[in-house]
């Protein structure tokens, strides 16, 4: 099996040089990797170019549209059975591929011995890297932690229904793409609507738990939190083209922050609420402090990720409940502003 492997990068030539050579290191050698750049103002030719001699790579630069659009590029230039695609902000570690084609391919049955896909589209997990800063590591906890909105990506079937794979690490058949078509959307929320088609055409898609990548997503809180507001509008927006994916657990860091905010009414109008509401925050707190400290073996990653959890709630509820805002005055318009799109993730 031939693997495309689809990396759209903006403005980060630094990361694609790192994810680069991760890929240089797979046991599984038998992929391409093509790089499509969106309309970057600090190109990343020169990076790729240095890495002509140990990877079957390509680059191509066009106009900027945004990640999804960039992706069709890719999809449009793969010469691979199966597109497999990466945030510029990633690690691979060595085994990925290995997995991924065991997990892909058990014998089928035909005369010819040949394998087939078993999933027509896959996601993996992410994880912090041992070499990943404290703030790293503590915003990898967040977005992959039970105690937040991150144990819904990634473990098993979403909600409870069919997995919907994510395009931070991400894989389909060619037959999928010639059949469902790429991207409809540049952003907001752009990969679950690119997932719930694949599905609506009755391609099978599930988790491959061992595929996973080391998703650096952003360096402080102040780019994790716009990071999440982001990802709470895109949601509203994925409800405009179908309603029936906006559930109740996604509503769940918008009352979250408005429970925050109202801490200090409940200190004016009864202690004892004000009493009950600080040691609610407190509890989960600690929780997320111990479960923290436990998996990560520090006490400092602990207490950042609690402040990471608390990020990362309120900026997706912030987000959700400024674009379900907008929804309700303006049901039917979706407007993207700036002369460049940029990456949320």
């Amino acid at each position: 099996m031939l693997f495309s492997v689809i990396i759209p990068v903006y403005n980060r030539p630094d990361e694609l040089r790192e994810l680069l050579s991760s890929l240089t290191r797979q046991t599984y050698t038998n992929f391409e990797v093509v790089v499509v750049e969106d309309g970057s103002t600090i190109k990343a030719d020169e990076v790729v170019a240095g890495f002509a001699d140990r990877l079957d790579i390509r680059y191509f630069f066009k106009e900027n549209s945004g990640q999804g659009f960039t992706r069709n590029v890719g999809f449009e230039q793969a010469r691979g059975d199966y597109f497999v695609i990466f945030d510029s902000d990633a690690l691979i570690p060595p085994h990925y591929f290995a997995v991924v084609e065991q997990a892909l391919t058990g014998k089928s049955g035909r005369e010819d011995g040949l394998a087939i896909p078993v999933l027509e589209a896959y996601g993996g997990p992410d994880a912090a890297h041992p070499d990943f800063t404290p703030i790293q590591k503590a915003i990898s906890y967040s977005m992959t932690s039970t105690f937040t909105t991150g144990g819904i990506r990634g473990k098993g079937n979403n909600l409870g229904g069919t997995y919907h794979p994510r395009s931070f690490n991400m894989g389909l058949s060619r037959k999928v793409w010639e059949t469902v078509g790429g991207y409809k959307l540049t952003r907001m929320g752009e990969d679950i609507e690119f997932a719930i088609r694949v599905i609506e055409h009755g391609f099978k898609t599930g988790l491959i738990p061992d595929a996973f990548i080391y998703h650096k997503r952003r360096t402080n809180f102040g780019q994790f939190f716009r990071q999440l507001r982001f990802f709470g509008r895109a949601r509203i927006n994925i409800a405009r083209y179908y309603p029936g994916e906006l559930k109740l657990v996604h509503t769940f860091p918008a009352l979250f922050t408005v429970f925050l905010l109202l801490i200090p009414v409940w200190a004016l109008i009864s202690p004892l609420l004000f009493g009950l509401a600080l040691g609610m925050i407190g509890l989960f707190a600690i929780l997320i402090l111990i479960d923290a400290t436990r998996k990560e073996k520090s006490v400092n990653v602990g207490l950042l990720s609690v402040g990471a959890a608390f990020v990362q709630l309120t900026g997706y509820g912030i987000g959700f409940m400024r674009e379900g805002w907008k929804r309700l005055r303006e049901p039917t318009q979706f407007r993207e502003t700036g002369a460049h799109i940029d990456y949320p993730s």
